[in-house]
């Protein structure tokens, strides 16, 4: 009955949760020796959070979490395009948060210790192959083999599973964007846990709180700077923890001062600063094999451009429980979650290539070449408005279909 699972980090972590919820023996296996808070901000919509919220984490998540509650933005000449309500103010019945992804996966860390107990994740086990066997799953490791009536490949965007499920398809694909990603400890640029999106398709910023204030009244802030190059510019191989000084690309920004947001200071106040290639990967033709499934980045690695990645792979995981509900911990169950997951993640990694949220800002300057008055005779408010809901809609947070949607795991539902 035991669902195995490879990968500690948030898709997996949130998985063995839900399994623990209902009354799903699991055991996860990492590789690494000791799990680590990795990456900077991250924001969790509303889908995500509610599945938290059903988890009993609303406690702490609030506390780790910054509740956004405004979106906007503004092209590289400062001028404002859009700006809508998100969370709480945009009429969700769950927030949205903004929350530092390191926090977050150690918030995962401690409750899946404290729940299931500290044997319930395994560290140091590098898998080396996999195999359905009989009515078992098989992953063979450094140390052995591991065993479960499932194997769930939580092992993100080299997954080591994903790569033997599919062996010809190759390195991930870059967008041509390079990204920088840090965090400030500054005074907010918003009293209302604004995310501002500024610039264009060639290049753009990022930014919102991720903390509160301190007794100095700062904010840590996060911010992603991006700017896009030709081909043969080339990249190296996706690592987070690749620090680069800012003098890389600073200079870029440096006009970036509107009044309200100074980008190039916002820069300059961070500690650190870490590069990494915008990459995704094609949409794939099937995610499971036998008693093996893929979930979260290791089944739809896909661009940041929607603040998608994480709530996916939450949304995965508690996909997969209801799965396991309704089937069992059988080939049926996967087939269940893989029929309605992969489409729809798949209208997802090819929305964030050419129609993210952010998309309007490109609109806006094709239509312009960067320079109007009033943003309205450009891209009138019906159009904007429609952009944004239909983006909405095929991630799976349209407000009224959220609202309405019953949970995907009851309170007390348990399997028999």
């Amino acid at each position: 009955m035991t669902i195995l699972i490879s990968g500690a980090g948030i898709a997996g972590l949130t998985l063995a949760l839900t399994c623990r919820q209902i009354g799903m023996p699991c055991r996860i296996v990492e590789q690494v020796r000791e799990v680590k808070p990795l990456g900077v901000g991250i924001n969790l919509q509303p889908n995500a959070v509610r599945e938290l919220i059903d988890l009993g984490l609303e406690a702490e998540l609030s506390a780790i979490g910054v509740p956004t509650q405004e979106l906007a933005m503004f092209a590289a000449n400062g001028r404002e395009v859009w700006r809508e309500p998100r969370g709480l103010a945009a009429g969700y019945r769950w927030p949205q948060y903004s929350v530092h992804r390191g926090e977050l996966q150690m918030l995962l860390y401690r409750a899946v210790l404290e729940r299931l107990g500290p044997d319930a994740i395994e560290t140091g086990v590098k898998g080396l192959s996999h195999r359905t066997e009989g009515e078992e799953a098989v992953l063979e490791t450094e140390r052995g083999e591991r065993r479960g009536a499932l194997l769930i490949a939580a092992d993100g965007l080299h997954s080591a599973i994903r790569r033997r499920m599919h062996p010809d398809e190759g390195p991930p694909i870059w967008a041509g964007a390079i990204l920088w990603r840090g965090a400030s400890r500054i005074a907010r640029f918003s009293e209302n846990n604004m995310m501002a999106m500024i610039g264009d398709y060639d290049q753009k910023f990022v930014t919102y709180p991720i903390g509160g204030p301190d007794s100095e009244g700062r904010s840590l802030i996060n911010w992603i700077a991006e700017r896009r190059f030709e081909a043969g510019h080339g990249w190296a191989r996706e690592d987070w923890s690749r620090v680069v000084p800012a003098s890389e690309f600073a200079h870029w920004f440096e006009s970036w001062r509107f009044g309200w947001i100074d980008v190039t200071a916002i820069i300059a106040a961070a500690p650190a600063v870490y590069e990494y290639p915008m990459v995704d990967r094609d949409p794939l033709p099937f995610w499971t094999q036998g008693r093996v499934t893929l979930m979260g980045d290791a089944a739809h690695i896909m661009y940041p451009t929607g603040s998608n990645g994480a709530s996916q792979a939450i949304v995965d995981a508690r996909r997969l429980g209801r799965a396991f509900l309704d089937h069992g911990p059988t080939p049926a169950a996967l087939a269940d979650y893989e029929a309605e997951m992969r489409p729809r993640m798949a209208k997802v990694i090819a929305a964030n290539r050419g129609a993210g949220p952010d998309y309007v800002l490109e609109i806006v300057k094709q239509r312009t070449g960067g320079v109007f008055d009033d943003v309205e005779a450009v891209m009138p408010l019906k159009e904007r408005q429609d952009f944004a809901a239909n983006y909405k809609r095929t991630a799976g947070f349209s407000i009224d279909a959220l609202n309405a949607q019953p949970p995907l795991i009851g309170e007390h539902e348990r399997r028999a």
